[in-house]
């Protein structure tokens, strides 16, 4: 039952109507249209143009490398940056869960790779819980890629939020489940962190 609780926490909101196109790879749509100049600067902007669909097509479409939490109020130097690839260190945000100041502006970065074919309307979607209670829900479009052509990752800065402030909040740790997702409910990356509300960092 729980699990049927945590899935609509992640439900896609679908636009009426909407009804995705049969999948094409990046060289198909590279060169589909190729005569049409505005329509090849908009694909060469999301990284699709002719020969740069390399990588292996039977892997992940997309690898997330890094989710960042990002502040001005940061002490300098201080960064705090989640390797997805380092499990245990995720792992061990339970146990020791990362400190975020309350009231103060911060923002969400993802860093990720686009290993092959095109990715659409592809978002993040956060869901914070208490004691088993959801306190907040942060769904964030990432858009649509096609491998980068030098092979290298995207970043995606979202927009800023506010930490909760006040003693209630400060009491207990956050669990968030994050995903990211696309359209169509292809899942490209699920992981879980934990955090604490404090008067500093």
């Amino acid at each position: 039952m729980s699990n049927t609780h945590e899935e609509d926490d992640f439900a896609l909101q679908h636009t009426p109507g909407y009804k995705p196109t049969a999948a094409k790879t990046a060289e198909e749509y590279a060169n589909l249209d190729a005569e049409d100049e505005s329509l090849a600067r908009w694909k060469a902007s999301l990284g699709i143009v002719p020969g740069a669909a390399g990588g292996n097509t039977n892997g992940p479409k997309v690898t997330i490398l890094t989710l960042e939490l990002d502040s001005p109020t940061l002490p300098a130097g201080r960064k705090i940056v989640f390797d997805l690839k380092d499990i245990a260190k995720l792992a061990d945000t339970k146990k020791n869960p990362i400190i975020i100041k309350e009231g103060v502006e911060y923002n969400v970065r993802i860093t990720f790779k686009v290993n092959h074919s095109i990715i659409s309307g592809v978002r993040y979607i956060q869901v914070v819980k208490r004691a088993g209670v959801k306190v907040d829900r942060l769904d964030q479009m990432l858009g649509s890629y096609g491998p980068h052509p030098n092979g290298e990752p995207y970043i995606k800065n979202f927009d800023p939020d506010v930490s909760p402030s006040g003693m209630l909040v400060r009491t207990g740790t956050y669990n968030v489940k994050s995903r990211v997702v696309d359209d169509d409910g292809e899942i490209y990356a699920d992981w879980e962190w934990h955090f604490k509300l404090g008067k500093e960092w």
